[in-house]
């Protein structure tokens, strides 16, 4: 591995890293928020609901609500 990949590689995960802080500079209040992770149909439960929250997959994620 040359220093080309490595310079690359260290420029992709730095266009990463600002692609999210841009995010969270943009949006109001500067909260990071996504939709709940256990609505992943793989990882839901039997019930549906997420296993952190209870949240519906049509519902937005319990635990970002204050």
């Amino acid at each position: 591995m040359g220093w080309t990949e490595i310079i690359l590689a260290i420029g992709l995960l730095g266009l990463a890293f600002a692609g999210i802080a841009i995010k969270i500079l943009v949006k109001p209040g500067g909260e990071f928020s996504g939709t709940c992770a256990s609505n992943n149909p793989m990882l839901r439960s039997e019930d549906g609901g997420c296993s952190v929250c209870g949240a519906r997959p049509q519902d937005a994620c319990q635990a970002e609500q204050p």
